[in-house]
């Protein structure tokens, strides 16, 4: 099936909306539903004429808190029982069975999962761009049809995704290890700022940043997500609740040496995952840069990285309080890094050299 409208899609928040930018980009016919009124008018608005499709869907696509999807998904395939249906909730086994007791819908009927998303929700973050070069895992109900496989496998496609598949007991595994578990060890360290004063958090690095980003997550979706994945999550946080306690002990100790081995595995860990596209981690050089606390110094540093034509594949950014000046570091191959650094001092930058680490 190559993707064709109207597409009907249940659910206007970061996800649904921004297929529906995706889709609309594509030409392709779209009808918005949401029983958040204000999210959907903004969808709309932002969708434009191409929300105001006529007729009945050929395909529904169902984004809405897990919870709610398998009643939505019966009520429409009464009401249309030709269409296929898509839903791309981050939970699956519990949903699959329910699914797979309506043998009817079961057979029209296939879970997606975008790997992309954004701490913050709703159609006001949804970007067109979102699902880019990301992974699309397609998981099948026990009937789905290869029309409604194919149809789930077009969608990650037109999207800009890389498609995978897995059954629904291993991508609740995997995805537990890989997306719940870092969104609840985000939100414990923010919620251990809590009561550290702004003065102090004004202190704070980059690394700070980084790690608490994803507490800034929707509440009410992620208590959705973590109960219906409560026998996967589980047992990972009992592991990360095991692995602090000992590192506590050896603090309190001072075994040196049990210390160490808590972060050689951490490194080991991190090592394993792969670099942009599933290939293998890049061994980066990186070359910090100084540059004014201004508007549009970074965007002059990327004219003359394309001007020599170097690729960028990582950057950090720096500044510290009451400081006009910031620090950006860019990591690139070791030839293109030594390559910037000279044509960058060359043009007046203060750019240092390349370093490993």
């Amino acid at each position: 099936m190559s993707l064709s409208g109207p597409v009907k899609i249940i659910g206007c928040g970061l996800i649904g909306t921004s297929i529906a930018l995706r889709l609309k980009e594509l030409g392709i016919g779209l009808i918005l539903a949401d029983t958040n009124e204000m999210n959907l008018r903004l969808a709309t608005d932002l969708v434009g004429e191409s929300s105001k499709e006529g007729g009945n869907p050929a395909l529904v696509i169902i984004a809405t808190p897990p919870e709610t999807i398998f009643d939505i998904a019966k009520h429409e395939f009464s009401n249309n029982p030709a269409a296929l249906f898509i839903e791309v909730s981050g939970v699956k086994s519990n949903l699959l069975l329910e699914v797979n007791s309506f043998p009817e819908l079961a057979g029209n009927f296939a879970s997606v999962h975008p790997m992309a998303g954004r701490e913050t929700s709703g159609p006001q973050s949804a970007r067109s761009d979102l699902f880019e070069s990301r992974a699309w895992i397609v998981s099948p109900t026990k009937l789905s049809s290869a029309k409604a496989l194919k149809a789930a496998q077009d969608l990650g496609g037109a999207l800009g995704s890389t498609i995978y598949e897995l059954d629904s007991g291993t991508h609740d595994s995997v995805v537990a290890a890989i997306s719940h578990l870092p969104q609840i060890l985000s939100s414990a360290l923010g919620g251990s700022l809590k009561d550290e004063s702004a003065e102090h958090l004004n202190l704070a690095g980059q690394g700070l940043r980084d790690v608490s980003r994803l507490a800034d997550s929707e509440p009410e979706l992620w208590s959705s997500l973590l109960l219906a994945n409560s026998k996967e999550i589980s047992p990972k946080i009992s592991e990360v609740i095991s692995r602090l306690s000992s590192l506590n002990q050896a603090i309190s100790s001072g075994d040196r040496n049990a210390i160490i081995d808590f972060f050689n595995e951490g490194r080991a860990g991190r090592a394993k995952i792969p670099g942009k596209h599933g290939s293998a981690k890049r061994d980066y050089t990186f070359v910090p840069i100084v540059i004014d606390d201004k508007p549009g110094g970074l965007a002059r540093i990327f004219n003359e990285c394309a001007a020599i034509e170097v690729n960028v594949e990582d950057l950090s950014m720096e500044h510290s309080p009451g400081q006009e000046v910031g620090l950006i570091t860019l990591a690139l191959s070791a030839s293109d890094a030594e390559k910037l650094q000279k044509h960058l001092v060359s043009k007046g930058f203060l750019a240092h050299s390349p370093r490993k680490n």
